[in-house]
């Protein structure tokens, strides 16, 4: 039952919207913990700390934090592959070129291939330079987050990756939601317009709030 759910396009969308929505709402939680940087050393740093100890003495040491990662692999590699397949098997089913041109699609819808494969890249060069800090600048620093943020920021080429793949990010959410939505049957003719802008606004919301990350940083009100 499982396989032939997968198998078919519609379950391998329904895939790509669940994680989509599962990453949302990660994304969502992560932009608001982020913005507790503007709040002072003492205070990001805190936080970072209560992720590694949430749930204790029920879990131990860092155990949520864990579960949360592996969810979120699990999200990522599904959403992946079941967006790689259905490429793919558009590709298939029309090898050639259309006689007539289709209608104008939006700019997001052009680029959620492209955006995906940013967000992707992006994912990795984030983990290697703030979580495992293999290709960090200014000298990693465990257990200080919030120095690490700082230096991360402090170089023009942090600042460009991370700038572009949140842009990247804005344009993947206001198409993936509103497509979610369509698939999960949330979508209707009188719903559509509300879901385009729910979608818009969150897009806007979590860009938005990443980036000031970076510019904060930048203008000297995060140092």
């Amino acid at each position: 039952m499982t396989r032939t759910v997968w198998d078919s396009s519609v379950g391998k969308k329904t895939v790509m919207a669940v994680s989509g929505l599962i990453m949302l709402l990660y994304l969502a939680v992560h932009m608001l913990g982020n913005l507790k940087i503007f709040f002072g050393t003492g205070e990001f740093n805190h936080y970072a700390h209560w992720l590694r100890t949430l749930g204790e003495p029920f879990l131990h040491y860092e155990w949520a934090l864990w579960i949360i990662r592996v969810v979120l692999v699990v999200a990522v590699v599904a959403h992946a592959t079941a967006a790689y397949q259905l490429s793919r098997r558009d590709i298939r089913a029309r090898p050639s070129k259309y006689v007539h041109s289709k209608p104008r699609a939006s700019y997001a819808t052009r680029t959620m291939r492209w955006g995906g494969i940013i967000l992707g890249l992006f994912i990795v060069w984030h983990i290697l330079d703030l979580t495992t800090g293999t290709v960090h600048s200014g000298g990693f620093q465990e257990g200080h987050p919030y120095q690490n943020v700082v230096d991360t920021f402090s170089t023009w080429y942090g600042n460009v990756i991370y700038i572009v793949a949140m842009l990247a990010l804005g344009l993947h959410i206001r198409h993936g939601f509103w497509s979610a939505a369509q698939t999960l049957g949330a979508g209707s003719r009188t719903r559509d317009r509300a879901l385009k802008t729910v979608a818009n606004v969150l897009a806007l919301l979590l860009t938005a709030g990443f980036v000031s990350v970076p510019v904060g940083v930048m203008t000297g009100v995060v140092s």
